[in-house]
């Protein structure tokens, strides 16, 4: 299996590969196309000349138009200079084949037209004006203007000839040079790619090594985040990575501490059904009062199994089910059932109006928990106040009892599971601290909160905040 790292080396190694050589292959089809004008132009241009002379000019002996071909083409070439890759040639006819007529001058490409006899017959036979031929040398461009009268008007011709083989060769190697060129930026391109992809996996192997790392016993390792998680993709994943570490890191020591209290909590009945069944004798008063007692401590660990199920049904995405209520008829439940609860003097202090998405069953199930733990925070008669309104973005629905008030150093205590509080530490008759964790649960469902606070007068006021937008 190949590696992240040596699959993004080869892929940029693909991708400028085939850049280089298109680069390169374009540039010396630029050149060769080049060098193809500039001999057309230089062919026309001389072929021009030429033309103008034997058509316009005079022999500078007689003063009088040319008459004589040969004539025509020596004076011609005796004022012409010719580049260093081009021939200028005067051909007659004659019968064993063109005689030549050339400006004397020192050659510089390997196998001249002046020395090709086939070369120069193959052109001055060719019905084309202009054309190409193509030898072991190298091509040869070349064009030519008929001179003759109209009985003969082939007898001569000029003949202008340019070996492209020299720039050709230069094209060549210019194509050489950058792929040479090209190759070394490779190698360059793979040392650069080579450390710049190890230094952006490193975060990612970073991660995998950490996960590798983690056990349930240690989570405490993290990622150093390096540059800003809004910019850097790295940093956002080790941000991200972290921030799940930090989650994992809760949710075990939660399970941990849930495991723990649900194991102390359910201990205890589960003893006190053992021992009142190991000393029940044969009196039938007994074994009544047994019979109750120990039914009263299986009741309690149904209800606690019941709770621990509906706080683990809390982390599901459906544990609630908003739907469009009316919060003045929602309240008035509440009410209703709430006064059920014990003989206290209830009171509905205010209702909310308007409608709201939530899930009325999870926030009656919450508001009646409220009240319950009102009722037995309270002497019979004591006052108990239910009511509900509307702020912006958000409803408040709370329940304010007139008890002994909740101690500072328990306000985050209690909402914790199996958590009841330094004042009612020890009572089994309390519940098993289950209640304030679901009423929690319940509004965070609805993207809430729950606040404590004091009651004017005496007494806790615990008040639902929950979200509108569901």
């Amino acid at each position: 299996m190949i590696s992240a790292r040596a699959r993004i080396l080869l892929l940029l190694l693909v991708v400028m590969t085939a850049a280089l050589a298109a680069v390169a292959g374009t540039t010396r089809s630029i050149l060769l196309r080049d060098l193809e004008h500039r001999v057309d132009r230089l062919l026309a241009q001389e072929t021009r000349e030429f033309a103008s002379l034997y058509e316009r000019g005079v022999d500078p002996e007689t003063s009088r138009p040319f008459t004589d071909p040969e004539r025509l083409l020596t004076v011609f070439l005796e004022r012409q200079y010719a580049d260093p890759d081009e021939e200028l040639l005067g051909l007659v006819r004659q019968r064993d084949g063109p005689k030549q007529l050339v400006q004397p001058r020192d050659l510089t490409m390997s196998q001249p037209l002046e020395n090709d006899g086939a070369g120069r017959r193959a052109i001055f036979e060719s019905g084309d004006r202009t054309g190409s031929l193509d030898r072991p040398s190298g091509e040869v461009r070349w064009a030519k203007v008929g001179i003759g009268a109209k009985e003969e008007p082939d007898a001569a011709a000029f003949v202008v000839a340019i070996h492209t083989e020299r720039e050709r060769e230069q094209v060549s190697d210019v194509f050489v040079i950058m792929l040479m060129i090209s190759a070394m930026a490779l190698v360059v391109v793979c040392a650069i790619g080579w450390a710049v992809a190890g230094r952006i996996l490193a975060p990612v192997r970073l991660v995998g090594q950490t996960a590798a790392q983690l056990t349930e016993q240690d989570l405490t390792r993290r990622i150093p985040v390096r540059g800003r998680a809004d910019r850097d993709e790295t940093a956002a994943l080790a941000a991200t990575f972290n921030a799940m570490l930090d989650r994992l890191e809760r949710a075990f020591a939660a399970q941990r501490e849930f495991v723990d209290d649900a194991g102390h909590e359910l201990r205890t009945p589960i003893t006190i059904v053992r021992g009142h069944l190991e000393l029940m004798g044969e009196d039938p008063a007994e074994r009544e009062e047994t019979l109750r007692l120990v039914t009263d401590e299986l009741d309690r660990m149904t209800r606690i199994v019941e709770d621990l199920l509906l706080l683990a049904k809390a982390e599901r995405p459906d544990f609630v089910e908003p739907e469009p209520v009316q919060l003045a008829e929602l309240t008035a439940d509440v009410f209703v059932k709430a006064r059920t609860l014990g003989e206290r003097d209830w009171e509905l202090s205010e209702v909310a109006e308007g409608e709201m998405r939530l899930d009325p069953q999870r926030v009656t199930q919450a508001m009646v928990q409220l009240a319950q733990n009102a009722v037995q925070h309270t002497a019979p008669g004591g006052r108990i106040r239910i009511g509900s309104r509307t702020a912006e973005g958000h409803v408040e629905l709370y329940v304010a009892d007139s008890g002994p008030g909740i101690p500072p150093q328990d306000a985050d205590l209690i909402f914790e599971r199996f958590r009841r509080g330094t004042a009612r530490r020890g009572s089994r008759g309390g519940g098993a601290g289950l209640g304030l964790a679901i009423v929690k649960a319940i509004a965070e469902g609805h993207r809430g909160h729950v606040e404590l606070s004091p009651t004017e007068g005496g007494g806790a006021t615990f008040t639902l905040i929950l979200q509108e937008g569901l």
